[in-house]
C-alpha cells in the first residue's frame, strides 16, 4: 500500500501572527527592519516615481503590492499582510510598525527620563508602553505628527508610524490640547517680513574637520546635499521634522567612525537650510541637535 507523502508546512512566523492579530483589531501594520526602519521602495517606486500611495500627503496612483512608502503601506488587509509579496519581508523583519493616525491614536514618544518627568508633570495620565529608552504615551485622537517638539519628545500620529511594543497599561485618555499645542507652536512660521533668523555663516564641512572619518569627502557631501534638498523642498510645513530626520540619518552613517567627523558643521548646515525655509531658529537648532544625538 502506498504511504501518503507528508507535506511540510513552514511554521508560522510569530511576528506575522502578531501582525495579523493587530490587523484583526483594526490596527494598520507594516514590517520594520533592524533599526526600526521601514523596508526600502521597490525599483518601480524609487524616488517616488510611481506617485506615492493614495493616502500619502501627495496622493498618487501607486498600487504596488509590496511594502513601499513606509507608513503609507500600513494596512489591516489580511490578504495583503499574508501575501507572497510581503512574505519575504516578514522573514527579514525585526519588529512590527503600526500607523497610529490610521486607528485614531496619537503616540507621545518620550526618549529619556527628563522627557518622562515632563510628561508626568504636564500631561494627563493615559495608557503607557515601555520602550528601550523611555515610554510611549497613547491618546485617543489623531493629529499632525512632528519630531523633536521638545527635548526627547516626538509626536507620532498622522503620516508617521510607531513601533509596536505591546498594548501597554492604563486607560487611554482623550488627546489633550497640551499635546496639540506642541506641534502648532513649533510649526508656526514667522509673519511675512519678519526676521527669519540671525544664523550667521558657520562655515561648511570639509575633510580638514573630519580627520577621524572613514568616508570619502564625496560620499559625505553627496549625502548632505540630498538631505538639504529634501529640507529645502518643505516650503509649506514639516521642514523642522525633516531636519531632525536628516541629521539623525547622517549621524548614523558615522556611528562606526573613530572621529572626529565634523558633525557639528554638518548640523549647522542642516539648521541653516531649515531656517531658510521658515523654521524658527531655536526649533531648527534643537531638532538637529536631537537628531545628531539620537543616532548615537
Amino acid at each position: 500500500m502506498t504511504q501518503p507523502i507528508p507535506i511540510r508546512r513552514s511554521p508560522a512566523l510569530p511576528i506575522l501572527a502578531t501582525a495579523l492579530g493587530l490587523a484583526a483589531r483594526a490596527v494598520p501594520v507594516l514590517p520594520l527592519r533592524a533599526g526600526k526602519i521601514p523596508f526600502g521602495n521597490c525599483r518601480s517606486c524609487q524616488g517616488n516615481a510611481c506617485g506615492g500611495r493614495p493616502n500619502m500627503k501627495n496622493p498618487g496612483p501607486c498600487q504596488c503590492p509590496g511594502t513601499c512608502h513606509a507608513w503609507a503601506a500600513a494596512t489591516t488587509d489580511n490578504t495583503v499582510i499574508a501575501s507572497p509579496a510581503w512574505a519575504e519581508i516578514w522573514r527579514q523583519a525585526a519588529c512590527i510598525g503600526y500607523h497610529p493616525g490610521g486607528v485614531g491614536l496619537t503616540v507621545v514618544d518620550l526618549d529619556h527620563t527628563e522627557a518622562m518627568v515632563w510628561a508626568r508633570e504636564c500631561l494627563p495620565a493615559t495608557r503607557t508602553v515601555p520602550t528601550t529608552r523611555g515610554e510611549h504615551w497613547l491618546y485617543l485622537g489623531a493629529m499632525r505628527s512632528a519630531n523633536a517638539v521638545r527635548d526627547g519628545v516626538d509626536i507620532k500620529s498622522e503620516m508617521q508610524y510607531a513601533r509596536w511594543l505591546g498594548p501597554g497599561t492604563g486607560t487611554m485618555a482623550r488627546l489633550p490640547d497640551a499635546v496639540r499645542v506642541l506641534v502648532e507652536r513649533e510649526e508656526t512660521k514667522p509673519s511675512p517680513g519678519e526676521l527669519v533668523s540671525s544664523v550667521p555663516g558657520r562655515g561648511e564641512w570639509d575633510r580638514s574637520v573630519a580627520t577621524g572619518c572613514r568616508h570619502t569627502e564625496r560620499y559625505v557631501r553627496a549625502g548632505l546635499e540630498r538631505g538639504l534638498a529634501l529640507v529645502r523642498a518643505r516650503t509649506e510645513s514639516g521642514a523642522g521634522s525633516l531636519a531632525f530626520g536628516v541629521a539623525q540619518f547622517l549621524a548614523g552613517q558615522h556611528a562606526a567612525c573613530p572621529g572626529p567627523c565634523g558633525l557639528e558643521l554638518l548640523g549647522a548646515q542642516i539648521t541653516a537650510t531649515a531656517v531658510s525655509v521658515g523654521v524658527p531658529e531655536a526649533y531648527a537648532s534643537r531638532a538637529v541637535t536631537n537628531g545628531l544625538a539620537g543616532a548615537a
